[in-house]
């Protein structure tokens, strides 16, 4: 199978990895030369081109299946719309108008668990309605409808692939619960190897055409009892505390950022558990281990 990563970044170069190490073709795609030399790194093709620019993007080989994951790079909701929609739009198009036996027809979304808004620590899954909040996550929902829905006029089954917070090597951000205050809340993860491994197991399973899967690990964890819990694995004092009522107390937050430790949810993967997919972290315990070890040696 042959696989275009558009966007091959944090998770598109492990997924990259995983699809090689399966005897596929992955193909990353990036635009900057720093880009290109992390995807050749990691050992599979690479080709430079802006995901947004159609033209560049006929330079990308025939593909079965493409994988959208782009980043906006933390900026605001004008550069979401220009990668998440407009991009997707012209990938969708760039691929979807090629000759009928060189198309693909197969494409996967990469989207957050951000869409969900707020619902006061209740549990949503893939089919609960979303509720986006802030400008971007509303960017957001628009890619997902355009990934399910502007695809299939071209002939390419699309899913969404709504991940959680992300956190793996170089991602771990230890020093902000172990140093605190930590703002109360939940979190809900899924560790980098299976956020890759979760979207190469739909393509090699031919799993997910037309669906939003969630993509988050067993359990979310509270902020609070995840931080002391980091605490106690390091052998350093539990960190001090705050209610989001004292945070926002602050006033120093940014509209969106309020907004941030207002939402409250508890993410669930039942569909993808349904489907079949095993966890190599199943769990924040399994997938900190080699972190917490880093950091009691002095390596933080």
């Amino acid at each position: 199978m042959r696989v275009a990563l558009l966007g091959c970044g944090y998770v598109g170069l492990e997924l990259g990895r995983q699809l090689s190490a399966n005897g596929h073709h992955p193909i990353g795609i990036r635009r900057s030369d720093d880009g290109i030399a992390a995807i050749e790194a990691a050992g599979f093709d690479a080709v430079q081109a802006d995901v947004t620019d159609r033209d560049d993007l006929q330079a990308v080989p025939d593909v079965d299946a493409i994988v959208f994951a782009a980043s906006s790079g933390g900026r605001g909701a004008d550069a979401a719309r220009e990668i998440y929609v407009d991009g997707l739009r012209t990938a969708i198009e760039a691929f979807g108008e090629r000759d009928s036996p060189s198309k693909p027809d197969r494409l996967v979304y990469t989207s957050s668990t951000g869409v969900h808004g707020d619902h006061d620590g209740d549990w949503v899954d893939s089919e609960t309605p979303i509720e986006p909040t802030t400008p971007k996550t509303e960017v957001l929902a628009e890619a997902e409808q355009i990934a399910l829905e502007y695809s299939a006029e071209f002939g390419i089954d699309g899913t969404v692939a709504r991940y959680a917070g992300l956190y793996g090597p170089d991602r771990y951000r230890l020093q902000r619960y172990l140093e605190g205050p930590v703002t109360e809340g939940y979190l809900n993860m899924v560790h980098r190897d299976d956020a890759a491994g979760a979207v190469r197991f739909l393509l090699e399973e031919d799993l997910g055409r037309g669906e939003v899967v969630q993509i988050v690990d067993d359990e979310p964890v509270e902020k609070w009892a995840f931080a002391d819990w980091l605490a106690d694995g390091c052998g350093r004092e539990h960190p001090p505390k705050r209610t989001k009522a004292e945070r926002l107390a602050d006033g120093d937050l940014s509209e969106p950022a309020q907004r941030r430790i207002l939402t409250s949810k508890r993410c669930a993967n039942d569909r993808l558990r349904e489907l079949g997919y095993e966890f190599s972290y199943p769990t924040f315990r399994e997938g900190y281990r080699a972190a917490i070890e880093s950091v009691c040696d002095g390596e933080s």
